[in-house]
């Protein structure tokens, strides 16, 4: 009943018992003594009311429960009975039929209503308490009832040991726990093998009264919706008694869970029969993990992340000296080796070949310092840009012409973009974050949200993020070495080294672990996108990496990238907010998807040398005309068309999958079209590079086979799904496991450990993967 009416019932039963001339004049007051364990058969009117005097010996030592039981036995009653119970610092009133409220104002009565009485402390070893319970009703009808009143002998709940019992709407129940010595935390679990009706767990100090209604149980301490599990996390510290309430509510309708709405009452005043919701529900107090888990857990995850700095410090001291690090030998072959190169240049006057000197003076006047402006101009060579990029049979020196001052300064700004992104980004997230946690405190965390844990395996991103930033750098460093000495190698030969997107990468997965532990401090459906923005930039700057290693002079600015991942996420929002079961949505979603994918595949096959104007279709149409209607001819790129029809095979089915099923986790749909989008071009970009005669290097390949294992293990443990915030929050708890690993991470932790590995190695393997082409001359690499 709501909080209000109970001192209204109570002035009424006052009145009604002791006689009050304005709701009118008690003629009989019977008060009996009674007995526990003794089932009561009485009538009462408007005339006729009955108190029953108990009395029970409570002590210091032992607590037991009282529960009271009544039962109405008549029918279609105009009024009903109200029952209040006087203790010595508690009073209990309630009526029957019991009325509860659901959505909407509907109405359930219970004529069957079971409540267990506030007891309260006891300083004595042994004391005697009174208590009576006051019988009355306005109806002058004789009213039938059944009043019980009986001990509870478990009442309270012993350390890991189960213990059972039903609940209903009108009949909760509470027991009490008492925290043993050398324990300040506990975990107490409930478990039901019944998802319906809903239920709720509630937490609660010793003390009167308890709130154990579905209409009020939320109004203190700690609670939790469940259907099959639910579990909170209580500290001796926050409890002065040492001891807590365990309060179990079966709720009045079950759409707090999950489930079916009733209808609605065809009169506003109409009464519902709410049916069976009884309840069988297991409770389990166990102590919480001690500090030693924690400590452990912390130097567990430490420790495996700080392998791979010892693992990369090995292999850096064991693995050949690069192309660029020479000894005095080496650098004696290498003089030679440009010598006869001098030599060779001017005696073949070929216009694809430049001089050694002219490639110094280049790199001398490098030195000077490069305008904004100066991004992306081809000015020396305008003439012939066409002529080049629609060659049969690319070469990366076709497409490696530009100055690489300029592109080297082209390439960083997607590093300082992604961290400037970063701060404005991170900044307001932890001070949401900070600022939630000081106003609500540590309560919130317990009752609603992740363990520490999930926040802890977040830390591998970050490491790995940063020794990746660090291998980076190192080569960053070794290859400016040779630029400055002039090394053939470095000037001529290999995929051109720009090492402005690796450090984004390696920027982004470092973000990417602090934004997913800000998420795991509280997930849920409004923050969710603090886990996944820099997931779509991670795979965004994948795939143009894959794209510049031979493609350096045409791949995208980097305000131009960043834009179109700002238009990823602003559609990620919009799906997660509107995309739920909206057809209209989903129609224009797709209508994008599809048309943004056939105008990048035409930017992809034509290397951009095409224009998107008003007369678009009609070039279309002559192409279609001439190509496949009047002659039937092949395409002129068949390793891009290749990669082009597969894309577009992929897309189109994901984009007809999202229409007809409508995923209602959008986020994680826009993340497996980039992640299908990646490894397709990965997987395509390294069947190209074996199908030219290329090879593998040892290191690389080693990186491929173990990331490609680590990748199979990450998503075996990311599919188990403990939680999920697209259901309530009763329904999620359903897929909660225990803890696996040193029971103190569990499946999802792992998930953590191995994809921060995973997502590691696959940079990797895009960092070294064309380090066998470091010798190979630029005009001899072919492009696709």
């Amino acid at each position: 009943m709501p909080p209000y009416e109970t001192p209204m019932l109570m002035l009424l039963a006052r009145l009604l018992v002791c006689g009050g001339g304005a709701v009118g004049e008690t003629t009989n007051v019977v008060q009996k003594d009674a007995e526990f364990d003794v089932t009561y058969n009485d009538t009462v009117t408007s005339e006729n009311q009955t108190i029953y005097a108990f009395n029970h010996t409570i002590s210091r030592n032992k607590t037991e429960g009282v529960r009271v039981t009544v039962d109405v036995l008549s029918q279609n009653l105009k009024s009903p009975i109200l029952f209040v119970v006087r203790q010595q610092q508690a009073v209990l009133s309630f009526q029957v039929p019991l009325i509860l409220r659901g959505l909407y104002q509907r109405k359930y009565p219970y004529n069957h209503v079971g409540r267990t009485l506030c007891q309260p402390p006891t300083r004595a070893i042994s004391e005697t308490q009174h208590f009576f319970i006051d019988v009355s009703t306005l109806s002058s009808q004789g009213t039938n009832y059944q009043l019980r009143v009986s001990r509870v002998e478990s009442f309270t709940l012993q350390t890991d040991k189960k213990f059972s019992f039903t609940a209903s709407p009108s009949q909760p129940q509470y027991f009490k726990y008492v925290f043993p010595d050398g324990v300040d935390t506990v975990i107490v679990k409930v478990n039901s093998a019944m998802n319906f009706p809903c239920s709720v767990m509630s937490i609660q100090d010793i003390q009167c009264p308890v709130y154990d209604l579905d209409n009020n149980v939320a109004f203190i301490g700690m609670y939790q919706t469940m259907t099959k599990k639910g579990a909170i996390t209580v500290q001796r510290k926050d409890f002065p008694s040492n001891s807590f309430y365990v309060v179990v509510v079966v709720k009045t309708e079950d759409e707090a869970c999950g489930g079916p709405l009733r209808f609605y009452p065809l009169r506003p005043d109409e009464l519902i029969d709410a049916g069976n919701r009884s309840k069988v529900v297991d409770v389990v107090v166990s102590p919480a993990i001690n500090s030693e888990v924690y400590v452990m857990g912390m130097l567990f995850c430490l420790g495996i992340f700080l392998s791979f700095y010892l693992l990369t410090l090995m292999v850096a001291c064991k693995t050949p000296a690069s192309p660029y690090e020479y000894g005095s030998f080496g650098e004696f072959l290498m003089t030679s080796y440009r010598l006869n190169s001098v030599i060779l240049n001017l005696t073949q006057s070929r216009p694809s070949e430049r001089s050694l000197d002219s490639v110094g003076r280049s790199r001398q006047e490098s030195l000077s310092s490069v305008e904004e402006d100066d991004y992306d101009t081809l000015d020396d060579i305008n003439s012939d840009k066409n002529i080049v990029r629609t060659k049969k049979f690319l070469c990366v020196s076709d497409l490696a012409r530009k100055d690489k001052r300029v592109l080297s300064k082209k390439y960083q700004i997607y590093f300082w973009n992604i961290a400037t992104i970063a701060v404005f980004y991170a900044l307001p997230v932890v001070q949401l974050v900070i600022t939630y946690q000081t106003l609500w405190g540590l309560n919130l965390l317990l009752v609603s949200c992740s363990a520490f844990n999930n926040i802890l395996s977040n830390l591998g991103y970050v490491m790995l993020g940063l020794l990746f930033l660090l291998i980076v750098l190192k080569r960053d460093i070794v290859h400016n070495r040779a630029m400055v000495r002039n090394e053939l190698n470095a000037l001529e030969c290999g995929i051109p080294k720009h090492f402005g997107l690796f450090y984004a990468m390696g920027t982004a997965l470092m973000m990417e672990g602090l934004l997913s532990a800000c998420y795991h401090v509280c997930p849920n459906y409004t923050n969710f996108q603090f886990d996944t923005s820099f997931m779509y930039m991670i795979a965004g700057l994948c795939m143009l990496k894959l794209y510049q290693k031979r493609h350096p002079d045409i791949n995208a600015s980097a305000y131009t990238a960043y834009a179109c991942l700002a238009a990823v996420i602003f559609f990620s929002v919009l799906g997660v907010v509107f995309g739920k079961d909206n057809t209209v949505f989903w129609i224009v979603f797709s209508v994008i998807h599809i048309l943004a994918t056939l105008l990048l595949s035409t930017q992809l096959y034509y290397m951009g040398r095409w224009r998107l104007d008003a007369g678009v279709l009609r070039r279309m149409v002559y192409i279609v005309y001439t190509d496949c209607i009047r002659q039937c001819s092949g395409p002129m790129y068949i390793d891009r068309m290749v990669l082009l029809v597969m894309g577009n095979i992929v897309n189109w089915s994901l984009a007809a999958y999202g229409l007809i099923e409508r995923p209602n986790d959008f986020a994680s749909y826009l993340l497996a079209i980039a992640i299908c989008n990646l490894l397709l071009y990965f997987a395509f970009y390294i069947i190209m590079k074996l199908r030219s005669g290329e090879k593998i290097k040892c290191l690389p390949l080693v990186c491929i086979l173990f990331t490609a294992v680590v990748w199979g293990f990450a998503l075996y443990f990311f599919f188990q799904g403990l939680s999920t915030w697209q259901k309530t929050p009763a329904e999620s708890r359903e897929h909660n496991r225990d803890c696996i690993l040193l029971s103190f991470f569990d499946d999802h932790d792992i998930w953590h450990f191995l994809s921060s590995i995973a997502m590691f190695g696959s940079f990797l393997v895009l960092l070294t993967m064309d380090d066998d082409l470091d010798t190979v001359q630029r005009d001899k690499i072919y492009v696709f």
